[in-house]
């Protein structure tokens, strides 16, 4: 029987509680840098194989490979330019193959995330055992390498299951980025412990725009733009969330850098815009909002009913 995932409430965009976000900022902006490593010959997962190509597919492992070695130092240089840091959704076992990457990321005051072990190893098929394990796993290394917490979760090529949120919040982790709901953090429900949603995006995600919709750079910048028009104009009434999406390998491109280049140029030229961190997003509408607008979550869902 087809069934929503049941981990949210219907939420109307109207009549929502207002969100403030830091003096008086209209929009929480943040950056989502994606640092994976891709194995070149991975144990097979039953659901889904990685590669297009029959293994070993050396062209899509290598196209990855250089957002490692020279994407992510050109997306970085542009970031830090503009002040903007990262909040990097990581695959952990870079921290042991690239350990130089992280040592940047870390004095560049960039927050660590894990989005899982290896790009190439997915949730799909996982007990709840052996996802607690990778969650352990994550935070154990990231801590290791960088002191941070792990504080939110993007699951491996988005490949969660029915448990991984309950398993996420029974962690302690604060938010997570599996869903794409909304432009507003939202509470989840979940089984025991408490998270949140933060918005990410697939909309403005280079990934979808280059790759499959083929889209140019200057139409890039129009786009990331438009988002950003809207979202702030709305803010000005009740405060939004915008997160850019990146990939070394494609955003870190010399045809595409100066696209970056231009759109963290507008963004930050406006005022009542909060850099942010995902980390800083979750933790301030947990210790502002949360409870407000779970409780009117909670009024506007029995009315439904």
């Amino acid at each position: 029987m087809l069934r929503d995932p049941r981990h949210y409430d219907y939420a109307p965009y109207r009549g929502r509680p207002k969100i403030r976000w830091p003096n008086g900022a209209r929009i929480a902006f943040w950056v989502a840098p994606n640092i994976e490593h891709y194995e070149l010959d991975p144990p097979a997962n039953p659901v889904r194989s990685p590669w297009l190509r029959p293994n070993p597919d050396v062209l899509n492992y290598s196209w990855r490979d250089y957002g490692n070695r020279v994407g992510f130092d050109r997306m970085a240089d542009v970031m830090a330019r503009h002040g903007v840091r990262g909040s990097v959704s990581l695959n952990v076992a870079l921290c042991d193959h690239f350990p130089d990457i992280i040592a940047r990321c870390n004095a560049l005051g960039w927050e660590l995330f894990s989005h899982g072990i290896y790009n190439t190893r997915y949730l799909y098929g996982l007990s709840e055992a052996e996802q607690r394990a990778a969650i352990r796993d994550s935070r154990e290394t990231i801590f290791s390498y960088s002191g941070q917490s792990l504080d939110g979760w993007l699951s491996p090529a988005i490949s969660n299951t029915d448990e991984t949120q309950h398993l996420l919040a029974e962690e302690g982790i604060l938010y997570t980025l599996d869903f794409m709901h909304d432009d507003q953090p939202m509470p989840f429900k979940v089984r025991t412990g408490r998270l949140i949603s933060v918005p990410y995006s697939l909309e403005v995600n280079d990934v979808p725009l280059f790759v499959q919709r083929q889209c140019a750079p200057d139409a890039y910048v129009d786009i990331l733009k438009a988002q950003f028009d809207q979202l702030y104009a709305e803010g000005e009434d009740n405060g939004t969330v915008m997160c850019i999406p990146l990939h070394p390998y494609l955003i870190g491109q010399p045809h595409r850098i100066g696209a970056l280049d231009e759109v963290l140029r507008y963004i930050t030229s406006h005022d009542k815009v909060w850099l942010a961190t995902g980390r800083e997003i979750a933790k301030w509408y947990i210790n502002h909002h949360h409870d407000e607008v779970t409780r009117w979550l909670a009024s506007i869902n029995t009315e439904a009913a």
